[in-house]
């Protein structure tokens, strides 16, 4: 096991015939996170070591990238084509979500069962940055947080009307709202910088439009001398441009939700 993951266990979990590594730590009620490209970095296991601060348990699933390895232009751009080629992430369809959700739906039934608690909590980052919205139909999960949410991509040239949309399917968000109906107490949290063209502004609105005040954006100001010293290209909230405002929103709201 590479040297930034020494102190996980790690363990292969079957679902419908597709087969992950998660790499486990701590104890309490589970938080299933979720890595951005290009994968499991030493900074997202940061991150997790930092939830597991809180009295809960992490499942980080490896899905793609070399779990403990440094972030990379070359790193990146390989999770990338793979990505794009796999049939488990959906990168540009608007309407649907990535088949991989269904997967990870399954571990965080059997995560709530192995480690009880009201529910699940799960941090999705950059590409997987909705998944957590789209688990929601799972009843064990009780505390999503979109922290960077970059798909369907909308950056590029042409595919603009992409940006006020969100990688969830007509069915799935009309689940969710059904859910809401019936239970005061979910709410979504998402984190964006306010200049990250991978997230742009119109789809927190949409987010708002949808959900109401059941969703909380957390928009960090990334604009020409802003405070924070933030890059004009900050996309990272939660791991290499690392927000402690941020974060500590984030385990606060795990921490409220998942004891």
């Amino acid at each position: 096991m590479p040297d930034a993951l020494s102190d996980f266990l790690c363990s292969p979990f079957t679902h419908d015939g597709t087969t992950h590594d998660v790499y486990r730590l701590g104890e309490g009620p589970c938080v299933i996170v979720i890595a951005e490209v290009p994968g499991i970095t030493p900074a997202v296991a940061d991150f997790a070591r930092a939830v597991t601060a809180r009295n809960l348990s992490v499942a980080m699933p490896h899905l793609f990238g070399v779990p403990g390895g440094n972030p990379s232009k070359r790193a990146m751009a390989r999770v990338v084509r793979h990505v794009c080629i796999s049939k488990e992430f959906t990168i540009f369809a608007t309407g649907r979500e990535s088949p991989v959700t269904t997967w990870l739906r399954a571990l965080a039934t059997v995560e709530h069962a192995r480690c009880s608690g009201p529910g699940v909590g799960v941090v999705g980052m950059c590409l997987t940055g909705g998944f957590g919205l789209a688990m929601l139909v799972e009843p064990s999960v009780i505390a999503p947080v979109l922290s960077q949410p970059s798909l369907p991509v909308a950056q590029i040239p042409g595919l603009r009307g992409r940006a006020d949309r969100i990688d969830v399917s007509a069915a799935t968000m009309a689940t969710i709202k059904q859910r809401m109906e019936v239970d005061d107490d979910i709410c979504v949290l998402g984190l964006r910088f306010t200049g990250d063209p991978l997230v742009p502004a119109e789809r927190f609105a949409y987010l708002r439009r949808e959900l109401g005040d059941r969703f909380v954006g957390v928009e960090i100001d990334s604009s020409p001398g802003n405070a924070g010293g933030y890059p004009a290209n900050a996309h990272s909230v939660l791991t290499e441009q690392l927000v402690p405002e941020a974060l500590a929103q984030v385990l606060d709201f795990l921490d409220r939700r998942l004891h």
